[in-house]
Protein backbone atom coordinates (compact mmCIF):
# COMPACT_ATOMS: atom_id res chain seq x y z
CA UNK A 1 0.00 0.00 0.00
CA UNK A 2 1.36 3.40 -0.99
CA UNK A 3 2.43 4.94 2.32
CA UNK A 4 5.54 7.01 1.76
CA UNK A 5 5.61 6.42 -1.98
CA UNK A 6 2.84 8.88 -2.84
CA UNK A 7 3.13 10.74 0.46
CA UNK A 8 5.56 13.54 0.92
CA UNK A 9 5.74 15.68 4.05
CA UNK A 10 5.49 19.42 3.48
CA UNK A 11 8.63 21.20 2.32
CA UNK A 12 8.92 23.11 5.57
CA UNK A 13 9.59 19.89 7.45
CA UNK A 14 12.72 19.39 5.35
CA UNK A 15 14.29 22.73 6.18
CA UNK A 16 16.63 21.57 8.89
CA UNK A 17 20.28 20.51 9.06
CA UNK A 18 21.14 17.06 7.76
CA UNK A 19 21.88 14.56 10.48
CA UNK A 20 24.84 12.23 10.49
CA UNK A 21 24.52 8.75 9.07
CA UNK A 22 25.53 7.06 12.28
CA UNK A 23 22.04 7.31 13.69
CA UNK A 24 23.32 7.80 17.27
CA UNK A 25 21.93 11.29 17.76
CA UNK A 26 18.79 11.48 19.94
CA UNK A 27 17.44 14.23 17.69
CA UNK A 28 17.93 12.00 14.67
CA UNK A 29 16.11 9.12 16.32
CA UNK A 30 13.20 11.36 17.32
CA UNK A 31 13.11 12.88 13.86
CA UNK A 32 13.04 9.54 12.10
CA UNK A 33 10.34 8.31 14.46
CA UNK A 34 8.18 11.34 13.78
CA UNK A 35 8.72 10.98 10.02
CA UNK A 36 7.81 7.30 10.12
CA UNK A 37 4.66 7.98 12.14
CA UNK A 38 3.57 10.80 9.84
CA UNK A 39 4.21 8.68 6.74
CA UNK A 40 2.34 5.79 8.27
CA UNK A 41 -0.69 7.69 9.46
CA UNK A 42 -1.11 9.96 6.43
CA UNK A 43 -0.69 6.74 4.44
CA UNK A 44 -1.42 7.41 0.79
CA UNK A 45 -1.98 11.14 0.40
CA UNK A 46 -0.61 12.26 -2.96
CA UNK A 47 2.13 14.85 -3.15
CA UNK A 48 1.10 18.47 -3.45
CA UNK A 49 4.20 20.55 -2.78
CA UNK A 50 6.68 21.40 -5.50
CA UNK A 51 9.47 19.74 -3.55
CA UNK A 52 9.70 16.20 -2.30
CA UNK A 53 11.13 15.15 1.04
CA UNK A 54 12.48 11.72 1.92
CA UNK A 55 12.83 10.15 5.32
CA UNK A 56 16.35 11.55 5.41
CA UNK A 57 16.95 15.00 6.84
CA UNK A 58 18.16 17.84 4.71
CA UNK A 59 17.02 20.38 2.19
CA UNK A 60 16.85 18.44 -1.07
CA UNK A 61 16.91 20.47 -4.22
CA UNK A 62 15.45 19.61 -7.59
CA UNK A 63 18.94 18.76 -8.70
CA UNK A 64 18.16 15.09 -8.15
CA UNK A 65 15.45 15.16 -10.79
CA UNK A 66 17.28 17.35 -13.31
CA UNK A 67 20.36 15.12 -13.18
CA UNK A 68 18.25 12.02 -13.77
CA UNK A 69 17.62 12.27 -17.49
CA UNK A 70 15.60 9.76 -19.47
CA UNK A 71 14.70 10.10 -23.12
CA UNK A 72 11.79 7.84 -24.02
CA UNK A 73 9.96 9.53 -26.89
CA UNK A 74 6.43 10.77 -26.27
CA UNK A 75 5.15 8.65 -29.14
CA UNK A 76 6.74 5.52 -27.71
CA UNK A 77 5.35 6.26 -24.24
CA UNK A 78 1.82 6.78 -25.56
CA UNK A 79 2.14 3.66 -27.71
CA UNK A 80 3.04 1.63 -24.61
CA UNK A 81 0.23 3.18 -22.59
CA UNK A 82 -2.54 2.57 -25.11
CA UNK A 83 -1.25 -0.82 -26.24
CA UNK A 84 -1.10 -2.18 -22.69
CA UNK A 85 -4.46 -0.70 -21.73
CA UNK A 86 -5.96 -1.91 -25.00
CA UNK A 87 -4.82 -5.48 -24.36
CA UNK A 88 -6.28 -5.43 -20.86
CA UNK A 89 -9.54 -4.02 -22.18
CA UNK A 90 -9.84 -6.81 -24.75
CA UNK A 91 -9.08 -9.45 -22.11
CA UNK A 92 -11.68 -7.93 -19.81
CA UNK A 93 -14.37 -7.87 -22.49
CA UNK A 94 -13.61 -11.44 -23.57
CA UNK A 95 -13.99 -12.58 -19.96
CA UNK A 96 -17.59 -11.39 -19.80
CA UNK A 97 -20.48 -13.67 -20.72
CA UNK A 98 -21.55 -11.36 -23.54
CA UNK A 99 -18.29 -11.90 -25.46
CA UNK A 100 -16.88 -15.14 -24.05
CA UNK A 101 -19.23 -17.29 -26.11
CA UNK A 102 -17.54 -16.10 -29.30
CA UNK A 103 -14.14 -17.50 -28.29
CA UNK A 104 -12.95 -20.28 -30.61
CA UNK A 105 -12.11 -23.00 -28.10
CA UNK A 106 -12.99 -24.37 -24.70
CA UNK A 107 -9.40 -23.78 -23.58
CA UNK A 108 -9.62 -20.06 -24.37
CA UNK A 109 -12.94 -19.79 -22.60
CA UNK A 110 -11.50 -21.43 -19.49
CA UNK A 111 -8.48 -19.12 -19.49
CA UNK A 112 -10.55 -15.99 -19.91
CA UNK A 113 -13.55 -16.70 -17.72
CA UNK A 114 -14.58 -17.78 -14.25
CA UNK A 115 -17.04 -20.53 -13.49
CA UNK A 116 -20.46 -19.46 -12.29
CA UNK A 117 -21.50 -20.54 -8.84
CA UNK A 118 -24.78 -22.16 -7.96
CA UNK A 119 -27.47 -19.74 -6.87
CA UNK A 120 -30.51 -20.23 -4.75
CA UNK A 121 -33.54 -21.68 -6.46
CA UNK A 122 -36.09 -19.13 -7.53
CA UNK A 123 -33.63 -16.37 -8.34
CA UNK A 124 -34.23 -14.67 -11.64
CA UNK A 125 -31.59 -14.59 -14.35
CA UNK A 126 -31.25 -10.84 -13.82
CA UNK A 127 -30.41 -11.32 -10.13
CA UNK A 128 -27.89 -14.06 -10.94
CA UNK A 129 -26.20 -11.91 -13.56
CA UNK A 130 -26.06 -8.89 -11.27
CA UNK A 131 -24.61 -10.94 -8.43
CA UNK A 132 -21.94 -12.40 -10.72
CA UNK A 133 -21.15 -8.96 -12.16
CA UNK A 134 -20.69 -7.33 -8.74
CA UNK A 135 -19.30 -10.18 -6.63
CA UNK A 136 -18.13 -13.02 -8.91
CA UNK A 137 -19.36 -15.10 -6.00
CA UNK A 138 -17.73 -18.53 -5.46
CA UNK A 139 -16.13 -18.39 -8.89
CA UNK A 140 -12.35 -18.23 -8.37
CA UNK A 141 -9.80 -20.84 -7.36
CA UNK A 142 -6.79 -20.34 -5.11
CA UNK A 143 -4.46 -19.37 -7.97
CA UNK A 144 -6.86 -16.73 -9.30
CA UNK A 145 -7.31 -15.24 -5.82
CA UNK A 146 -3.54 -15.16 -5.26
CA UNK A 147 -2.83 -13.46 -8.57
CA UNK A 148 -5.70 -11.03 -8.04
CA UNK A 149 -4.60 -9.99 -4.56
CA UNK A 150 -1.00 -9.63 -5.73
CA UNK A 151 -1.80 -7.60 -8.84
CA UNK A 152 -4.47 -5.39 -7.29
CA UNK A 153 -2.37 -4.61 -4.23
CA UNK A 154 0.86 -3.82 -6.05
CA UNK A 155 0.30 -0.55 -7.84
CA UNK A 156 2.72 1.87 -9.50
CA UNK A 157 3.60 3.17 -6.03
CA UNK A 158 5.87 0.15 -5.41
CA UNK A 159 8.68 1.74 -7.43
CA UNK A 160 8.83 4.40 -4.70
CA UNK A 161 7.81 2.51 -1.53
CA UNK A 162 10.51 0.21 -0.20
CA UNK A 163 13.10 1.98 -2.35
CA UNK A 164 12.97 4.89 0.07
CA UNK A 165 13.56 2.53 2.97
CA UNK A 166 16.38 0.69 1.24
CA UNK A 167 18.24 3.83 0.21
CA UNK A 168 17.99 5.32 3.72
CA UNK A 169 20.81 3.71 5.76
CA UNK A 170 19.19 4.70 9.06
CA UNK A 171 16.33 2.33 8.18
CA UNK A 172 17.91 -0.20 5.82
CA UNK A 173 17.08 -3.89 6.32
CA UNK A 174 14.47 -3.57 9.04
CA UNK A 175 12.75 -0.77 7.13
CA UNK A 176 12.65 -2.85 3.95
CA UNK A 177 11.60 -6.03 5.74
CA UNK A 178 9.02 -4.10 7.74
CA UNK A 179 7.50 -2.43 4.69
CA UNK A 180 7.45 -5.71 2.75
CA UNK A 181 5.98 -7.69 5.62
CA UNK A 182 3.47 -4.97 6.45
CA UNK A 183 2.24 -4.90 2.84
CA UNK A 184 1.63 -8.66 2.97
CA UNK A 185 0.17 -8.61 6.49
CA UNK A 186 -3.43 -7.63 5.54
CA UNK A 187 -3.75 -10.85 3.53
CA UNK A 188 -2.72 -12.87 6.58
CA UNK A 189 -5.34 -11.08 8.67
CA UNK A 190 -8.00 -11.82 6.06
CA UNK A 191 -6.94 -15.47 6.06
CA UNK A 192 -7.76 -15.54 9.77
CA UNK A 193 -11.00 -13.56 9.93
CA UNK A 194 -12.23 -13.81 6.34
CA UNK A 195 -13.81 -17.27 6.75
CA UNK A 196 -15.81 -16.08 9.76
CA UNK A 197 -17.01 -12.95 7.94
CA UNK A 198 -17.95 -15.01 4.89
CA UNK A 199 -19.83 -17.59 6.97
CA UNK A 200 -21.82 -14.97 8.88
CA UNK A 201 -22.95 -13.32 5.64
CA UNK A 202 -23.52 -16.51 3.66
CA UNK A 203 -27.28 -16.06 3.45
CA UNK A 204 -27.23 -12.28 3.19
CA UNK A 205 -25.57 -11.91 -0.19
CA UNK A 206 -22.88 -9.60 1.13
CA UNK A 207 -20.62 -7.78 -1.31
CA UNK A 208 -18.27 -6.03 1.13
CA UNK A 209 -17.62 -5.46 4.82
CA UNK A 210 -20.16 -2.63 4.71
CA UNK A 211 -22.82 -5.32 4.32
CA UNK A 212 -21.23 -7.36 7.10
CA UNK A 213 -21.29 -4.27 9.34
CA UNK A 214 -25.00 -3.76 8.68
CA UNK A 215 -25.87 -7.39 9.38
CA UNK A 216 -23.91 -7.52 12.61
CA UNK A 217 -23.97 -3.97 14.00
CA UNK A 218 -26.66 -1.98 12.21
CA UNK A 219 -27.00 0.90 9.79
CA UNK A 220 -24.86 3.40 11.69
CA UNK A 221 -21.84 1.11 11.60
CA UNK A 222 -22.49 0.36 7.94
CA UNK A 223 -22.47 4.08 7.17
CA UNK A 224 -19.26 4.60 9.14
CA UNK A 225 -17.44 1.76 7.38
CA UNK A 226 -18.71 2.95 4.00
CA UNK A 227 -17.49 6.52 4.55
CA UNK A 228 -14.03 5.45 5.71
CA UNK A 229 -13.74 2.92 2.87
CA UNK A 230 -14.75 5.40 0.18
CA UNK A 231 -12.35 8.02 1.53
CA UNK A 232 -9.47 5.56 1.70
CA UNK A 233 -10.02 4.02 -1.72
CA UNK A 234 -10.54 7.39 -3.40
CA UNK A 235 -7.22 8.64 -2.00
CA UNK A 236 -5.63 5.35 -3.07
CA UNK A 237 -6.80 5.90 -6.66
CA UNK A 238 -5.50 9.48 -6.62
CA UNK A 239 -2.14 8.24 -5.32
CA UNK A 240 -1.98 5.59 -8.04
CA UNK A 241 -2.67 8.13 -10.77
CA UNK A 242 -0.12 10.50 -9.28
CA UNK A 243 2.51 7.75 -9.23
CA UNK A 244 1.95 6.46 -12.76
CA UNK A 245 1.78 9.98 -14.20
CA UNK A 246 5.04 10.97 -12.54
CA UNK A 247 6.79 7.82 -13.77
CA UNK A 248 5.74 8.58 -17.34
CA UNK A 249 6.84 12.19 -16.91
CA UNK A 250 10.21 11.13 -15.52
CA UNK A 251 10.95 8.52 -18.19
CA UNK A 252 10.05 10.92 -21.02
CA UNK A 253 12.55 13.45 -19.69
CA UNK A 254 10.12 15.93 -18.16
CA UNK A 255 10.49 17.88 -14.94
CA UNK A 256 7.58 16.42 -12.99
CA UNK A 257 7.58 19.42 -10.64
CA UNK A 258 7.10 21.98 -13.41
CA UNK A 259 3.63 23.36 -14.12
CA UNK A 260 4.31 22.88 -17.83
CA UNK A 261 4.19 19.12 -17.28
CA UNK A 262 0.69 19.11 -15.80
CA UNK A 263 -1.12 18.67 -19.12
CA UNK A 264 1.03 15.65 -19.97
CA UNK A 265 0.66 13.92 -16.62
CA UNK A 266 -3.08 14.63 -16.66
CA UNK A 267 -3.38 12.95 -20.05
CA UNK A 268 -1.75 9.82 -18.63
CA UNK A 269 -4.05 9.73 -15.60
CA UNK A 270 -7.18 10.39 -17.67
CA UNK A 271 -6.26 7.68 -20.17
CA UNK A 272 -5.82 5.02 -17.49
CA UNK A 273 -9.00 6.08 -15.69
CA UNK A 274 -11.01 6.01 -18.94
CA UNK A 275 -9.87 2.56 -20.04
CA UNK A 276 -10.31 0.95 -16.64
CA UNK A 277 -13.73 2.54 -16.05
CA UNK A 278 -14.84 1.33 -19.48
CA UNK A 279 -13.98 -2.33 -19.03
CA UNK A 280 -15.05 -2.39 -15.38
CA UNK A 281 -18.42 -0.98 -16.42
CA UNK A 282 -18.77 -3.52 -19.22
CA UNK A 283 -17.60 -6.66 -17.42
CA UNK A 284 -17.52 -6.01 -13.65
CA UNK A 285 -15.50 -7.84 -11.00
CA UNK A 286 -14.97 -11.04 -13.04
CA UNK A 287 -13.06 -9.00 -15.62
CA UNK A 288 -10.89 -7.48 -12.91
CA UNK A 289 -9.98 -10.91 -11.53
CA UNK A 290 -9.25 -12.34 -14.98
CA UNK A 291 -7.09 -9.39 -16.03
CA UNK A 292 -5.32 -9.53 -12.66
CA UNK A 293 -4.06 -13.02 -13.54
CA UNK A 294 -2.45 -11.78 -16.74
CA UNK A 295 -1.20 -8.58 -15.13
CA UNK A 296 0.43 -10.55 -12.32
CA UNK A 297 2.22 -12.84 -14.76
CA UNK A 298 3.38 -9.87 -16.85
CA UNK A 299 4.65 -8.15 -13.71
CA UNK A 300 6.56 -11.25 -12.59
CA UNK A 301 8.25 -11.70 -15.98
CA UNK A 302 9.22 -8.04 -16.29
CA UNK A 303 10.57 -7.87 -12.73
CA UNK A 304 12.82 -10.86 -13.45
CA UNK A 305 14.06 -9.23 -16.66
CA UNK A 306 14.73 -5.92 -14.92
CA UNK A 307 16.55 -7.70 -12.10
CA UNK A 308 18.89 -9.36 -14.58
CA UNK A 309 19.41 -6.16 -16.57
CA UNK A 310 20.11 -3.97 -13.55
CA UNK A 311 22.37 -6.54 -11.90
CA UNK A 312 24.62 -7.31 -14.87
CA UNK A 313 25.21 -3.69 -15.89
CA UNK A 314 28.83 -2.84 -14.90
CA UNK A 315 28.03 0.63 -13.55
CA UNK A 316 25.64 -0.89 -11.01
CA UNK A 317 28.12 -3.36 -9.54
CA UNK A 318 29.10 -2.79 -5.90
CA UNK A 319 31.65 -4.52 -3.71
CA UNK A 320 30.90 -6.22 -0.42
CA UNK A 321 32.42 -3.30 1.49
CA UNK A 322 30.35 -0.78 -0.47
CA UNK A 323 27.14 -2.71 0.14
CA UNK A 324 27.96 -2.79 3.86
CA UNK A 325 27.38 1.00 3.93
CA UNK A 326 23.74 0.45 3.00
CA UNK A 327 23.27 -2.79 4.94
CA UNK A 328 22.38 -1.88 8.51
CA UNK A 329 20.19 -3.20 11.33
CA UNK A 330 18.98 -0.23 13.34
CA UNK A 331 16.49 0.63 16.05
CA UNK A 332 15.08 3.31 13.77
CA UNK A 333 14.37 0.67 11.15
CA UNK A 334 12.57 -1.43 13.74
CA UNK A 335 10.50 1.59 14.81
CA UNK A 336 9.54 2.29 11.20
CA UNK A 337 8.65 -1.38 10.67
CA UNK A 338 6.31 -1.48 13.66
CA UNK A 339 4.67 1.77 12.56
CA UNK A 340 4.14 0.46 9.03
CA UNK A 341 2.60 -2.79 10.25
CA UNK A 342 0.06 -0.85 12.32
CA UNK A 343 -0.66 1.73 9.61
CA UNK A 344 -1.03 -0.63 6.67
CA UNK A 345 -3.02 -3.28 8.53
CA UNK A 346 -5.44 -0.67 9.86
CA UNK A 347 -5.96 1.03 6.52
CA UNK A 348 -6.18 -2.09 4.37
CA UNK A 349 -9.05 -3.45 6.45
CA UNK A 350 -11.11 -0.73 4.74
CA UNK A 351 -9.90 -1.69 1.26
CA UNK A 352 -12.98 -3.39 -0.14
CA UNK A 353 -11.01 -4.65 -3.15
CA UNK A 354 -9.35 -7.15 -0.81
CA UNK A 355 -12.62 -8.15 0.80
CA UNK A 356 -14.34 -8.74 -2.53
CA UNK A 357 -11.93 -11.64 -3.08
CA UNK A 358 -13.25 -13.28 0.10
CA UNK A 359 -16.65 -13.80 -1.52
CA UNK A 360 -15.20 -14.40 -5.00
CA UNK A 361 -13.22 -17.44 -3.81
CA UNK A 362 -14.87 -20.74 -4.69
CA UNK A 363 -14.38 -22.05 -1.15
CA UNK A 364 -12.83 -21.11 2.18
CA UNK A 365 -9.76 -23.35 1.63
CA UNK A 366 -9.24 -21.74 -1.79
CA UNK A 367 -9.54 -18.31 -0.21
CA UNK A 368 -6.94 -19.09 2.47
CA UNK A 369 -4.48 -20.62 0.01
CA UNK A 370 -4.96 -17.72 -2.38
CA UNK A 371 -4.36 -15.01 0.19
CA UNK A 372 -1.32 -16.81 1.64
CA UNK A 373 0.26 -17.17 -1.79
CA UNK A 374 -0.65 -13.59 -2.68
CA UNK A 375 0.95 -12.33 0.54
CA UNK A 376 4.15 -14.20 -0.29
CA UNK A 377 4.30 -12.68 -3.79
CA UNK A 378 3.70 -9.19 -2.39
CA UNK A 379 6.54 -9.68 0.08
CA UNK A 380 8.93 -10.80 -2.68
CA UNK A 381 8.15 -7.85 -4.96
CA UNK A 382 8.54 -5.31 -2.17
CA UNK A 383 11.83 -6.89 -1.12
CA UNK A 384 13.06 -6.68 -4.72
CA UNK A 385 12.65 -2.92 -4.87
CA UNK A 386 14.07 -2.48 -1.38
CA UNK A 387 17.26 -4.41 -2.16
CA UNK A 388 17.62 -2.62 -5.49
CA UNK A 389 17.53 0.66 -3.56
CA UNK A 390 20.22 -0.54 -1.15
CA UNK A 391 22.44 -1.33 -4.14
CA UNK A 392 21.76 2.15 -5.54
CA UNK A 393 22.79 3.77 -2.25
CA UNK A 394 25.93 1.62 -2.01
CA UNK A 395 26.82 2.64 -5.56
CA UNK A 396 26.84 6.37 -4.73
CA UNK A 397 26.41 6.99 -0.97
CA UNK A 398 27.79 10.52 -1.02
CA UNK A 399 25.17 11.75 -3.49
CA UNK A 400 22.36 10.35 -1.33
CA UNK A 401 23.87 11.72 1.88
CA UNK A 402 24.22 15.21 0.38
CA UNK A 403 20.71 15.24 -1.07
CA UNK A 404 21.86 15.22 -4.70
CA UNK A 405 19.88 12.01 -5.15
CA UNK A 406 16.58 11.15 -3.53
CA UNK A 407 16.03 7.83 -1.79
CA UNK A 408 12.58 7.29 -3.28
CA UNK A 409 14.06 7.49 -6.82
CA UNK A 410 16.75 4.90 -6.13
CA UNK A 411 15.25 2.36 -8.55
CA UNK A 412 15.44 4.88 -11.39
CA UNK A 413 19.03 5.68 -10.42
CA UNK A 414 20.04 2.13 -11.39
CA UNK A 415 17.65 2.08 -14.34
CA UNK A 416 18.99 5.27 -15.93
CA UNK A 417 22.23 3.85 -17.47
CA UNK A 418 20.30 1.12 -19.26
CA UNK A 419 19.09 1.62 -22.80
CA UNK A 420 15.73 3.05 -23.84
CA UNK A 421 14.43 -0.44 -24.47
CA UNK A 422 14.62 -1.18 -20.75
CA UNK A 423 12.93 2.13 -19.99
CA UNK A 424 10.06 1.11 -22.25
CA UNK A 425 9.84 -2.24 -20.43
CA UNK A 426 9.60 -0.29 -17.18
CA UNK A 427 6.69 1.70 -18.61
CA UNK A 428 4.93 -1.56 -19.48
CA UNK A 429 5.51 -2.76 -15.92
CA UNK A 430 4.20 0.35 -14.18
CA UNK A 431 1.20 0.55 -16.53
CA UNK A 432 0.25 -3.01 -15.61
CA UNK A 433 0.80 -2.19 -11.93
CA UNK A 434 -1.40 0.89 -12.04
CA UNK A 435 -4.20 -0.62 -14.13
CA UNK A 436 -4.48 -3.68 -11.88
CA UNK A 437 -4.90 -1.55 -8.77
CA UNK A 438 -7.17 1.10 -10.24
CA UNK A 439 -9.69 -1.29 -11.81
CA UNK A 440 -9.93 -3.25 -8.54
CA UNK A 441 -10.56 -0.07 -6.56
CA UNK A 442 -13.20 1.07 -9.05
CA UNK A 443 -14.98 -2.26 -8.64
CA UNK A 444 -14.71 -1.95 -4.87
CA UNK A 445 -16.30 1.50 -4.91
CA UNK A 446 -19.10 0.12 -7.06
CA UNK A 447 -19.89 -2.66 -4.60
CA UNK A 448 -20.43 -0.09 -1.84
CA UNK A 449 -22.89 1.98 -3.90
CA UNK A 450 -24.61 -0.93 -5.65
Amino acid sequence: SPICSATRISASSCDRPRATISGDSPNLRKGLLSRAIICGLTYILPKRSSRRCSLQFGTPSLKAETNMTFSVADGAAYAVLYAVLGVFTVLALLSSDNFNKFLPSTFCRKCLSLHHSDHADGESDEVKEADYFLAARNSSGAFAIAMSFFASGMGAWVVYGTTEMGATPQLSWLGVLGYSGASAFPAIIICCIGPRVRTLTEHGKAFSTTDFSRMRYGRIMQLFVAIVSVFYMFIYIVAEMTSISNVYGLLTGRDVFSTTTISYTQSIAISIATFTIFYVTMAGLPASIVTDKFQAMIMAILVVLLTIAVSVYPENHVSKDEFALASNWTADGATAAVTLFIAIASAEMFNQANWQRVWAAESIPAMRKGFFLGAFLVFLLMMFFGIIAMIAYANDPEAYNMGDKFAYLAFFDLLMPLGNGWHVITLILVTALAASSIDSLQNALTCIFR
